[in-house]
């Protein structure tokens, strides 16, 4: 039998599908990576083809291992990590979606969820879930599937049909439909998976008219979640590690522990912040949720999302055409002293943490005959720390969790300006790490944990690499309490225009 060499993590995103291989000590070997179509069947509607995810997937593994010199017979075991609320129906025989899979950023059960909240509902499902009534989340998009077609219900209550977010699909798939499983991270992202039993929750379920037939079974991150099915790839690969991208990448960073926080700085930006193995108390506006404990046990986080982060400054270069490049942000806001009283709050679609207000829209506020193109990219980027300072503060302010470290990824984590600027408004050190891959390599420390092939949950993080600190600089505290004292009266007009008051 050929020695295990390698572990390989597939990261299944919004946009596209990503196989990354690893060795022993976590650094990469080999990787590929490959969009697949996004559709927009009407403007509040975002959807998957789940076969055109599936045919990315399989594509990159191969393309990875091939690169590699790999076979399948030389992986250890498997990790998958994935978009998280993104609701997928399947037939359970013959593995074919039932139709499109609901994106996670469909916003059709808007007025569901507005009518949960007006008949009182949010208190049971902040209580049960620690999260909102908010279409982001699955159980509204798989009602809304059932609801679709009466013939799907029947279906499912039969148990001829299986739900599951991305992670589930993928294993049904990935195992020749042998195994239909999800993990902690992922059930704790649908509305129906109570935080205190550890479970899906009956009480949610027949709320939402979810029959439990067609619901996966639960299991933790690291667990044993079935084998590759051998015509895939060539051998029977274990899968050993799954978790949700922001729980994977807090993991990838090495964030097991109380008041350890990542902040992944994409197109939005996801703060997480471990609270240990008990649920703290519930804070406003602050969503409570499932991260991996050293061995992929489920333990505590809170998380805070900012839904628009990293697509400003995309909508200054593609909307507004003041950038050539994302790239050009990072010199032009360091050659102004600063935004020359210009605050941008990009709510392009809506508030989140600790708002969560969907009625708002962007604005920018200080406009004057000075104002410039580098005065509008700085702002733009000060909003992004701005709006973690204030999630971040939410979080720690009334639950007395002390945050131990903020570490940075995401592609405008690469930007140094702005995580200085970060650094300034937090008061707090933010820790790049030398690795790109953050999310995929939590996946693949999961398979490794999970399977045996690394020591301990400690032994990967060498290949983080020497990381980039950024300290508080001296103008530190006049930035925190100046900058935010403006950008709260920004979103706090946001809010009033979101009122629709005169």
């Amino acid at each position: 039998m050929t020695a295990a060499r390698a572990l390989l993590a597939i990261d299944q995103g919004t946009t596209g599908s990503r196989a990354l291989l690893v060795d022993r000590e976590g650094r990469e070997i080999a990787s590929a990576y490959r969009e697949f179509p996004q559709h927009f069947p009407a403007p509040d509607r975002v959807e998957h083809d789940p076969e055109e995810i599936w045919a990315s997937v399989v594509a990159v593994v191969r393309e990875a291992l091939a690169r590699a010199d790999l076979a399948a017979r030389d992986l250890a075991a498997v990790g998958i990590t994935n978009q998280r609320e993104t609701t997928v129906v399947w037939e359970r025989g013959s593995g074919r979606p039932a139709g499109r899979a609901i994106v996670w950023q469909d916003r059709r059960t808007a007025a569901r969820c507005a009518a949960l909240r007006a008949a009182g509902e949010e208190e049971r499902i902040r209580a049960a879930t620690g999260l909102v009534a908010d279409p982001y989340f699955s159980a509204t998009k798989l009602e809304w599937i059932l609801e679709s077609d009466p013939d799907l219900r029947w279906r499912a209550e039969a148990g001829d049909l299986c739900f599951g977010t991305v992670d589930a699909w993928l294993i049904h798939r990935l195992t020749g439909g042998r195994v239909h499983a999800t993990d902690h991270t992922n059930a704790s992202r649908t509305l129906l998976y109570s935080l205190a039993r550890g479970d899906w929750d009956p009480d949610l379920c027949a709320l939402f008219g979810v029959p439990p037939a067609m619901l996966p079974e639960i299991r933790p991150s690291a667990a044993a979640f079935g084998e590759l099915a051998p015509d895939l790839f060539g051998a029977a690969v274990p899968i050993h590690g799954v978790a949700g991208d922001q729980q994977a990448a807090l993991y990838g960073h090495g964030g097991t522990r109380a008041g350890e926080a990542k902040n992944t700085y994409g197109t939005g930006a996801f703060l997480v912040l471990h609270t240990g193995p008990e649920r703290g108390p519930d804070v406003p506006g602050v969503l409570t949720t499932v991260a991996c404990g050293p061995r992929g046990e489920p333990e505590r986080a809170y998380e805070g999302s900012i839904l628009v982060a990293g697509a400003a400054i995309q909508w200054l270069r593609d909307g507004l055409g003041l950038l050539a490049a994302a790239e050009e942000s990072e010199a032009l806001a360091a050659g102004v002293e600063d935004t020359g009283g210009v605050v941008f709050v990009p709510a392009f679609a809506g508030l989140g943490t600790p708002h969560w207000e969907p009625a708002a829209r962007g604005a920018v506020f200080g406009l004057t005959r000075g104002t410039e193109r580098a005065h509008l990219v700085r702002a733009a980027l000060e909003a992004m720390a701005f709006a973690t300072a204030e999630a971040l503060e939410a979080m720690t302010g009334p639950s007395g969790v002390r945050l131990a470290a903020l570490r940075a990824d995401g592609g405008a984590a690469r930007n140094d300006w702005l995580l200085q600027f970060q650094a300034d408004v937090l008061g707090h050190e933010v820790i790049r790490p030398a690795a790109t891959e953050l999310t995929a390599l939590g996946a693949a420390r999961l398979a490794g944990v999970g399977s045996g092939f690394l020591s301990g949950p400690e032994q990967p993080l060498a290949a983080l690499g020497t990381p980039r600190r950024f300290a508080p600089s001296r103008e530190w505290e006049t930035r925190r309490r100046e900058g935010l004292a403006r950008w709260r009266r920004a979103v706090d007009a946001l809010l009033h225009w979101a009122d629709g008051a005169p």
